[in-house]
């Protein structure tokens, strides 16, 4: 959709004009092999054509950059730059700790593509911090001391905060590649009904974690303590590129159960979720016996969560975006 409400000097027009900014697909060539890119343009709202307005160049340099990588299936700079705040290593530290030379990872900030080697070695660093504690282990005589323990410090205490499931994390990555923004009370309960829904239509649990019936609904204590310092705002941090491409290991039937409840339950906030949820009874019973206030770590069972959606299910159709609209339309009355 074209952004219009901007002014600069159009060259066919010979005076100011107001212009739009619109994608168009541009086919470029990169060593003998031809790309397309979808890139910004500034076009003319009087005479349709292009514009060149300043820092557009620049702009489309980086969509060019950012897309080739993804096209070739290379690291992103940002992802090198969250190499290096994760493991907590400099530059020059971070080129040894991966066996390159000690300017490599210089290099490649600087915009210098790296070879699809490389790139695996580093994406399978921010991926797996055991294979990244491998690499240090292999080029230790090449590091410092302070560095080397500095990035084994890092690596303990990732593994410590990350020790959720692999299917968990698969869930949280997809939420978060889904959605532009997800608070930690939001995705405790997008990770409820994504359980609800999934082994409602499959009849098997998605993750193995159980929740428990806290004060302000179902919350699953792992997740609670990795994002709490987040509190009631999203959840933004580098530490999270370790998960941003386990979404890829879900199946087709995963991420079908996911988008339903993202497209679905996931435009609404917390505070609305929370409401739900407290009008249900997996949450319901888990809490018999605490006051309103009281903090209780009781489970909420997978059965239990099953044989209630399963009923839901048979009044409304848990398998379509209208069914679950529908359900919840009516617990929110």
């Amino acid at each position: 959709m074209a952004e219009k409400g901007r002014i600069d000097f159009c060259t066919t027009c010979r005076k100011e004009t107001e212009y739009s900014l619109q994608k168009e697909t541009v086919k470029v060539t990169i060593k003998d092999k031809d790309y397309e890119f979808n890139l910004t343009a500034a076009i003319c709202c009087e005479c349709g054509n292009r514009m060149d307005i300043p820092g557009l160049l620049d702009l489309n340099n980086r969509e060019i950059d950012e897309q080739y990588r993804e096209k070739e299936g290379l690291i992103r700079i940002a992802d090198i730059e969250n190499l290096m705040k994760i493991y907590r290593l400099g530059k020059a530290p971070l080129s040894l700790a991966l066996g390159f030379g000690e300017i490599t990872v210089s290099r490649y900030l600087n915009g210098q593509m790296p070879s699809k080697e490389y790139s695996d070695i580093m994406k399978h660093a921010l991926d797996d911090p055991d294979y990244m504690q491998s690499l240090l282990d292999r080029n230790r005589s090449k590091i410092a001391d302070e560095a080397y323990n500095k990035a084994c410090m890092a690596i303990k205490k990732l593994k410590k905060d990350f020790h959720i499931s692999d299917k968990l994390k698969q869930v949280i990555s997809y939420i978060f590649q889904q959605l532009d923004e997800v608070t930690p009370l939001m995705l405790q309960k997008l990770l409820y009904y994504t359980q609800a829904i999934y082994i409602t239509n499959h009849g098997t649990p998605l993750f193995v974690e159980d929740c428990q019936a806290w004060i302000h609904g179902p919350v699953y204590r792992d997740v609670y303590d990795l994002f709490r310092d987040f509190q009631y705002n999203p959840i933004e941090d580098f530490r999270f590129a370790v998960m941003r491409d386990k979404a890829s290991d879900l199946t087709e039937a995963e991420k079908e159960s996911i988008d339903l409840v993202l497209n679905t339950f996931g435009i609404y906030g917390g505070k609305t979720l929370e409401r739900i949820t407290h009008r249900e009874t997996p949450w319901i019973n888990a809490r018999r016996g605490y006051a309103e206030n009281e903090p209780s770590q009781a489970t909420i069972e997978k059965d239990a969560i099953k044989n209630y959606f399963e009923t839901i299910d048979q009044q409304y159709g848990l398998k379509t975006e209208g069914g679950i609209a529908e359900y919840i339309h009516v617990m929110l009355k």
